[in-house]
């Protein structure tokens, strides 16, 4: 396998540790979870979504865990305004905050609360199980250019997160990158859900979530390379990567980072023990391997 040359990076406007990030909606509801994960080998941390009004999410149950992954229905709670306090413990470090919002106004809204105190924003458009918000707005590329260019307007490094339940992401990619996204991100969950033969229904309070994890590795793949040959802005590979290797995967086909998520279930240290077989003082330039799979 590949390895990598160690040290700081620049992705999307942001500087970070090294070339794994903590995914959206994973320890990232408070400052101490956020600061655990960094003190555990995370090159950035990337919050939980956060919104215009403080909502309590879906009834559960909002997890079953499935072969190969986990099907999550949370939708969207959170702490709305109040969960800036919790980003003073994390001064100076690289924290971008994911927000959501109905329309372009909320989620200018909503990313004025943390500038100066974030080092960039997230547009969550891609969760497939909010109603109103999401990816309900993240299909649509007019709205995903509009929400982008709010917040981008603001001078702060501005990633988009995609849902890769659409027709065409590249379609999406470009009119996030019309609307002045520094960087995308790719993916979200892949919709999904489980039935209980025992008890004849839906195992989701919700009825429907999302799938991440392994199962969704080469999905995200897929569409790491897709968004690549049609967007000139930076990617950050999301979905399911749990190995060096798989680091590596995304990069050839067009990542410049990656965020990781389901895999800290097994492993808290993940980025600690991903990061071991990736990096190496004698190891390459990312740049070198970025994209070449499309050679």
């Amino acid at each position: 396998m590949v390895a990598l040359y160690p040290g700081p990076i620049e992705v999307g406007g942001i500087q970070l540790k090294n070339h794994l990030l903590l995914a959206a909606g994973i320890l990232g509801t408070t400052g101490a979870s956020l600061a655990r994960i960094l003190q555990n080998g995370a090159g950035g941390v990337v919050t939980k979504s956060i919104g215009p009004s403080p909502k309590v999410g879906h009834p559960g149950p909002c997890l079953v865990v499935v072969d190969g992954g986990i099907i999550n229905a949370m939708g969207l709670p959170n702490p709305s305004t109040a969960f800036v306090d919790e980003l003073a413990v994390l001064h100076g470090e690289p924290v971008i905050v994911s927000i959501f919002g109905g329309t372009p106004e909320e989620f200018r809204t909503v990313a004025g609360w943390f500038v100066g105190k974030a080092s960039g924003f997230e547009l969550n458009l891609s969760c497939p199980h909010a109603e109103g918000y999401g990816a309900a707005i993240g299909s649509d590329p007019a709205l995903v250019e509009e929400c982008t260019r709010a917040v981008a307007s603001l001078g702060v490094p501005t990633w988009v997160k995609l849902t890769p339940n659409v027709t065409d992401i590249t379609e999406i990619g470009a009119a996030a990158e019309r609307g002045g996204a520094d960087a995308i991100v790719a993916i979200n969950t892949v919709k999904a859900m489980r039935i209980s033969t025992a008890l004849r229904r839906p195992v989701l309070g919700n009825r429907f979530g999302g799938l991440s994890g392994k199962a969704i590795f080469p999905i995200a793949v897929r569409c790491v390379y897709d968004l690549y040959e049609s967007c000139s802005i930076p990617i950050i590979g999301c979905g399911g990567v749990s190995t060096a290797d798989n680091v590596i995967e995304m990069m050839m086909a067009g990542a410049s980072a990656v965020e990781i998520g389901s895999a800290i279930i097994d492993d808290i240290s993940i980025f600690a023990t991903i990061a071991e077989d990736l990096y190496s003082p004698d190891g390459i330039d990312a740049r070198e391997i970025v994209g070449c799979a499309h050679a």
